[in-house]
């Protein structure tokens, strides 16, 4: 078991961080084809991971999952025992080897193909039995590795300048694997090798940086298919000895650069700024760069935004997978206040937005830019503007169009495009927009929301390709302001919003704070009624003042409500 200062260093470590994204390039194939968004469900269980490639991934979108480390871990219920492997048994807290190959081909079938979390740097800390049931010690893991097989160094990194101490000692004291073994090196791809024999379709490489490139491209070369798709993480830090881009010649480097200078931006600057954000800004090439808002290291971290910082984390996201740099995850996690919080029941996830599952990879906002992304993908960026501040709108060539307004107001104009014209759907907020004949179109965005536009959502309705997945519902938000330990709920006259009943009455998320937002699948033509309440965390419930409020869904697509708290 861990100690309590190793699991802080581990959680909020910059430097040592283990962390999780996926990207493009062209020397290493993608598991992503023309689809390079991934969705990184952190902590979920197989089995849960499976039903959203085929309800939310698939239909959206997305191009690939990953998933948590599927390794034997040792035991514990904290997030990083994942990140402590004891055997490489598919034996983990998520799900044993029938799980985990039923998600990959589950997964498959939905058109979403599965990236694996890969710990390879390192084995343990401490003496126990795993969570497979291997006893282990944190030289001696029988069957597997001796003392003998982390024998370089048995010290903690103490010096980041210093080459040899990153790569042959020990990160926040796990014992440090010698991968420069060729016993080590083929045992590491023996396990690699069963995952790909269970049709996995790429690996993220935890910790590269504390491994030289040269052996993890030997391992590599042992592979069943050497072409894997292959994405390391390699944090950057100034004046380092280790440097990530020593390792794009083997395969996809993450920018951590990118999401920590989003937060910058979002945070204290302004987004005219982001114009020629990526290789401008001295990043790495975005043929090799794997790109985030946030992952589930830095999120806890505190270097970049996280699901807590309400409109400029959406946002964010909003601008990541509009602009063409890198290619894109999308963490999707739960709430945590204590940062060593393991997942809520264990994995799994019984439906979004319940238990503490955030599931940022369905929110509105987002998932509908992952068809945005596919549509303009090989457009430049056309049309900039921006009013020097918070405000910045850019299209996609002729196939898409963004607009962005971070101010504290609301922002009218007619903005110029390269659209042809026609009606289409703002895909953020499932409302019509019309283009003239010269591609402008007039419109007003509220304080800290967006507009997309894309070729392939002409109707709000559904969409011919691309990824938009309208279904007919409603989409509720609220602007409702709240106190430490509030949330907002709505209930209503039909099953699906409660029957009336506030034990049952549906969370908003307050990811747009103070606008709290949830969409709700009802059939077209349902005329309902609905109120929302507000619960503390003592359980009390409030309800709005005024009567019931009162909507039909449209015959295609949601109807949407835009709603504000009534005391």
């Amino acid at each position: 078991m861990a100690s309590r200062s190793l699991s802080a260093a581990l959680a909020l470590s910059v430097a040592a961080a283990l962390s999780v994204v996926v990207a493009s390039a062209p020397a290493h194939a993608a598991p992503t084809g023309d689809k390079d968004v991934t969705a990184v469900l952190f902590e979920w269980k197989f089995d849960s991971v499976a039903k959203a490639c085929t309800d939310q991934l698939g239909p959206a979108g997305y191009g690939s999952v990953q998933v948590s480390p599927p390794q034997e871990h040792i035991q514990g219920s904290q997030w990083w025992t994942s990140y402590q492997p004891v055997s490489y048994k598919i034996a983990g807290r998520l799900g044993d080897r029938t799980s985990f190959a039923n998600m990959v081909s589950t997964c498959h079938a939905a058109g979403v193909k599965v990236v694996a979390d890969s710990v390879i740097n390192h084995m343990t800390s401490g003496s126990g039995t795993g969570t497979g049931g291997s006893s282990y010690t944190k030289y001696n893991y029988p069957g597997l590795y001796s003392a003998a097989d982390m024998d370089d160094c048995t010290a903690a990194i103490s010096n980041y300048q210093d080459r040899a101490n990153v790569q042959n000692c020990e990160l926040v004291g796990l014992a440090d694997l010698d991968t420069g073994e060729e016993y080590v090196r083929g045992k590491i791809a023996g396990y690699l090798n069963d995952l790909l024999s269970l049709g996995v379709d790429g690996f993220r490489i935890d910790a590269a940086k504390h491994m030289p490139e040269a052996d993890l491209a030997n391992i590599k070369s042992r592979l069943t298919n050497p072409g894997v798709y292959w994405k390391q993480e390699a944090i950057y830090g100034a004046g380092e000895a280790v440097s990530p881009t020593e390792y794009t010649g083997t395969g996809d480097v993450q920018e951590f650069r990118y999401g920590r200078s989003l937060k910058d931006v979002f945070n204290n600057q302004n987004l005219a700024y982001l114009k020629n954000f990526g290789e401008g800004w001295g990043f790495m090439s975005s043929a090799t760069s794997a790109v985030f808002v946030d992952n589930h290291d830095t999120e806890r971290g505190g270097d970049t935004l996280n699901y807590k910082d309400g409109a400029n984390y959406t946002l964010a996201n909003v601008f990541m997978l509009a602009y063409p740099y890198g290619s894109p995850d999308i963490n999707s996690g739960y709430e945590w206040s204590d940062k060593d919080a393991g997942p809520p029941n264990g994995g799994t996830v019984n439906a979004c937005y319940s238990d503490g599952w955030k599931c940022q990879h369905a929110w509105t906002e987002i998932a509908s830019m992952v068809g945005f992304r596919n549509t303009a993908r090989g457009q430049a960026v056309t049309d900039w503007w921006d009013n020097g501040g918070d405000a910045i709108a850019f299209g996609r060539g002729s196939k898409a169009y963004v607009a962005i307004n971070h101010e504290s107001s609301a922002l009218t104009r007619t903005f110029q495009t390269s659209l042809a014209a026609g009606d289409y759907c703002n895909v953020q907020n499932n409302t019509g927009v019309t283009v003239n004949g010269s591609g402008q179109f007039t419109a007003t965005l509220a304080a800290n929301t967006a507009l997309a536009l894309q070729v392939n959502a002409r109707t709000c309705g559904g969409t011919s390709s691309g990824g938009d997945t309208t279904a007919s519902g409603a989409s509720f938000a609220v602007n409702a302001t709240t106190v430490l330990g509030e949330n907002i709920y709505v209930t209503g006259d039909q099953a699906a919003l409660g029957s009336w009943n506030t034990g049952s009455a549906l969370k908003l998320d307050p990811a747009s704070y103070p606008v709290w937002k949830l969409d709700v699948a009802l059939s077209a033509g349902t005329a309902f009624s609905y109120k929302y309440i507000r619960k503390n965390a003592a359980g009390t419930v409030t309800w709005e003042s005024g009567a019931n409020r009162t909507a039909t869904v449209p015959a295609s697509g949601k109807v949407a409500l835009s709603d504000t708290w009534r005391s």
